[in-house]
């Protein structure tokens, strides 16, 4: 099945959207500001559009009908302030993943799971090249170049989308983004949505409100910074949070009255002479003066880790990070790979102390495709494990699976907590069942 492009004229599109820039353009000198921007660019759209059907009638062609000439000022619009034609994807509620591999080439993944082939986003892969350009330059904290000295791109999308595209490297320009239907979600809104159930729901919002630093692990598109998100939500409102991403996403400091005191960090590329880079890890590095009561990384993947642990280790107790792994025990070993790549080239034996001393908890989300007849494959997204850090001895990190999988895959009691950590959660007011106290083993 193949997703329709609106049945409007592009030519038509095309020609609208040149006068309306052109009109922007000229007001540019006006200072104004973006929703007096838009609110011209509408009316300038109108007068197009009227100026349109004047030439139609003259030539004794069709009048658009109000409907059409709707989707024509939609589509301009998309073209000035959005993605054109991949807007239309973008703000489709049941789309949840957009793969471009070329202009003509476009696959959607559904939050069902299910995937089809869409329209072509652009007339030419020149033209694709050319709407990223535009929306690098006019997106996110700052302009981004896209080019062939800067072809790979990492942009956050003002739905709070993530958009990764790169040129050169590939036959054709490739653009993925990742849609995040659920940015301002609570435990006890994925509980109604089955990623955990409500005795998970509520010990993963004790580890939050009694401080523990938590890793949040899984495989790419599991649901981590979904996650993330919502057990930030439980967050006290008069703590500082500093959060730090490759290129933005989170959006914490956009949810002003659950997070009033949030900066968010942003790692920058260098620029075409090759300097002025601003790495992820000098990033968490500077989160010291800035004094957070909790630093959230919105993923580890590299040498930041070290200095990452360093931070944790340090005071800011209650910090979240989101890390790449393929269970909640291969998260140590992770660490102990991105910590030899940096500077300092931390042994094995050392990573493996730091996590100890960093961590106290790793929840890890499991994503599962299954085959539902007649309806085609479901996409589940839920936690599947936790694990308590407990110490470390040479290279290996020790902890408990508090929270294993059980015969469904979802997380249920495992290892009895440890007493100190029991303490600890029971301090802001979490009551244990027996199984998570010890009372039962499973």
């Amino acid at each position: 099945m193949v997703i329709p492009r609106p049945l409007v004229d592009p030519a038509l599109v095309g020609r609208v959207t040149g006068v309306v820039a052109a009109g922007l353009a000229e007001a540019a000198e006006a200072g104004l500001d973006e929703e007096d921007r838009r609110a011209y660019g509408a009316s300038l759209v109108r007068r197009a559009l009227a100026e349109e059907a004047r030439r139609s009638a003259r030539g004794g062609h069709l009048l658009l009908s109000p409907e059409e000439e709707d989707e024509v000022a939609a589509q301009v619009a998309a073209h000035l302030w959005g993605l054109g034609r991949l807007q239309v994807l973008v703000d489709d509620p049941s789309v949840e993943n957009i793969n471009v591999n070329g202009c003509d080439v476009v696959w959607v993944t559904h939050a069902d799971g299910t995937k089809e082939r869409a329209a072509p986003v652009a007339d030419s892969d020149e033209q694709l090249v050319e709407l990223i350009r535009a929306a690098a330059a006019r997106l996110g904290q700052h302009e981004r170049r896209f080019d062939l000295a800067s072809p790979q791109l990492d942009l956050r999308l003002p739905d709070g989308s993530r958009l990764s595209a790169v040129m050169a490297v590939c036959e054709r320009p490739s653009v993925s983004i990742r849609r995040h239907r659920h940015p301002d979600r609570t435990l006890e809104d994925l509980g109604a949505l089955g990623m955990v159930s409500e005795d998970l729901g509520a010990f993963l919002a004790a580890l939050v409100k009694s401080r523990q630093n938590v890793a949040i692990s899984g495989e790419t598109n599991a649901g981590k910074t979904t996650l993330l998100r919502a057990m930030a939500a439980a967050i006290p409102p008069e703590e500082r949070i500093v959060t730090i991403e490759t290129a933005f996403e989170l959006g914490l400091d956009k949810q002003a009255d659950r997070h009033p005191d949030c900066v968010a960090l942003e790692a920058r590329p260098p620029n075409v002479e090759g300097v002025g880079e601003v790495t992820v890890a000098s990033l968490v590095s500077r989160t010291r003066r800035m004094t957070p009561d909790r630093v959230i990384l919105g993923e580890a993947m590299g040498p930041e880790v070290v200095d990452l642990l360093n931070v944790l280790s340090q005071g800011s107790r209650g910090s979240l990070v989101t890390i790449h792994a393929d269970s909640s025990e291969a998260v140590f070993s992770r660490l102990a790979t991105y910590a030899i790549q940096a500077p300092e080239r931390l042994s094995p034996e050392a990573t493996a102390m730091a996590a100890a001393q960093a961590l106290d908890f790793v929840v890890h989300v499991q994503l599962r495709t299954r085959r539902c007849e007649p309806a085609g494959p479901r996409t589940e997204r839920f936690v599947s494990s936790v694990r308590e850090v407990m110490d470390a001895d040479g290279r290996m990190v020790h902890s408990n699976e508090v929270w294993r999988p059980g015969p469904d895959g979802r997380a249920m009691p495992g290892v009895p907590l440890s007493d100190r950590r029991l303490a600890q959660l029971g301090s802001v007011g979490y009551e244990a069942p027996a199984a998570v106290r010890g009372g039962r083993r499973w």
